[in-house]
């Protein structure tokens, strides 16, 4: 069985096996912050994407790398949203998306996926399975990064699809490591949407009795 599955790194570079473990950590770190609504979500996380982008350049998983890209531009703004305050108050507390930003999420996952298509013909990269499976999960995920970034608590939804299509996905990639990192992923997004919503639930109950 462990032949089995590390098989998939006899042609690796030690360095780069390591390098992906230590992305793998902080990356359930920053999943793991989040559900908690904890603002270290976003320093782990761009450590954890910034490696990925190096690894994804290098092994040519050219859709991974720009939704680790962009991971890592959305943990900038989402660190700044996070942390902006009015009159004391936070201005981006836990809440539900509007219909304006239903019709933005639509608008994200069809340009991301067609962005993706386009960078995958120009470099002849549809030559295999996962490659199409790709352009979904990356307009899935571009979803949920920003749907965190401003607080909505259905972007665990999002994470809770893309996470499930990973796990096979990275498998097959022959990124065992990663695949089992959205394996917990799923985990805690589950848990992070009833922990998001009790507290949602909560403020809401106290503006009620307010």
């Amino acid at each position: 069985m462990i032949e089995f599955f590390f098989s998939q790194y006899k042609d690796y570079q030690t360095y780069d096996i390591v390098l992906e473990i230590i992305a793998v950590i902080l990356g359930i770190a920053s999943v793991w912050y989040a559900k908690k609504d904890n603002i270290l979500v976003f320093p782990t996380g761009m450590i954890s994407t910034f490696i990925y982008v190096y690894l994804l350049w290098k092994w040519t998983l050219w859709g991974d790398m720009m939704i680790n890209g962009y991971y890592f531009t959305m943990s900038v703004y989402g660190w700044y949203c996070w942390t902006r305050k009015k009159d004391g108050i936070v201005e981006f507390p836990i809440s539900v998306i509007s219909n304006a930003e239903k019709r933005m999420s639509l608008l994200i996952f069809i340009f991301t996926t067609a962005f993706v298509v386009a960078v995958y013909l120009y470099f002849d990269k549809f030559n295999t399975w996962y490659a199409y499976v790709d352009t979904f999960v990356t307009g899935i995920f571009f979803i949920g990064m920003w749907l965190m970034a401003k607080r909505k608590i259905e972007n665990w939804v999002f994470w809770i699809i893309g996470d499930l299509v990973s796990i096979p996905l990275y498998f097959g990639k022959g990124l065992f490591f990663t695949s089992f990192q959205y394996v917990v992923f799923t985990i805690v997004a589950v848990y992070g949407y009833l922990e998001w919503k009790k507290t949602l639930n909560s403020s809401q109950q106290a503006l009620k009795e307010y």
